[in-house]
């Protein structure tokens, strides 16, 4: 398992993550949140002005079950990690926190266990956000 990440909520109260990253010249990184079985979500709102570059593009409303990708690169060398969402908590306002747990890690070129067909296009669009220069948008939602 991983540390606790902070959730966003929504102004009705829903826990959220934002689609996030980009790419720099020689490095990048990116997080992605998919559904259950992989399957791009329709975000709540996406980002249109602004400073877009490498920062939150789009938020989703999330639930236990749901998979996030990060993504990091140095010069194209990858360390992927997707997890699953196990656990929200929101029962401390100062303090809203998902937890989740590591299904699968890509590092020094090899996965510890290959991936299921399914979250291989969510891992895709990791890389390209990953290394998509001065990203300003969602790569992996519907819209």
């Amino acid at each position: 398992m991983i540390p606790n990440i902070e959730l966003t909520l929504t102004k009705k109260g829903h826990p959220a993550l934002w689609e996030e990253g980009g790419g720099l010249s020689n490095t990048g990184w990116a997080i992605i949140v998919a559904g259950p079985n992989g399957e791009r979500l329709t975000p709540i709102y996406i980002r249109r002005a602004g400073h877009l570059a490498g920062r939150q593009h789009a938020l989703f409303i999330v639930r236990v079950g749901y998979i996030v990708v990060k993504a990091y690169h140095h010069r194209r060398d990858f360390t992927i990690r997707v997890y699953r969402l196990i656990s929200i908590d929101l029962s401390d306002p100062e303090n809203k926190t998902a937890e989740f747990e590591v299904l699968h890690e890509f590092s020094r070129g090899e996965w510890d266990i290959d991936p299921t067909d399914n979250l291989l296009e969510a891992i895709e669009a990791a890389k390209n956000k990953a290394t998509c220069y001065h990203c300003r948008s969602p790569h992996y939602a519907i819209t």
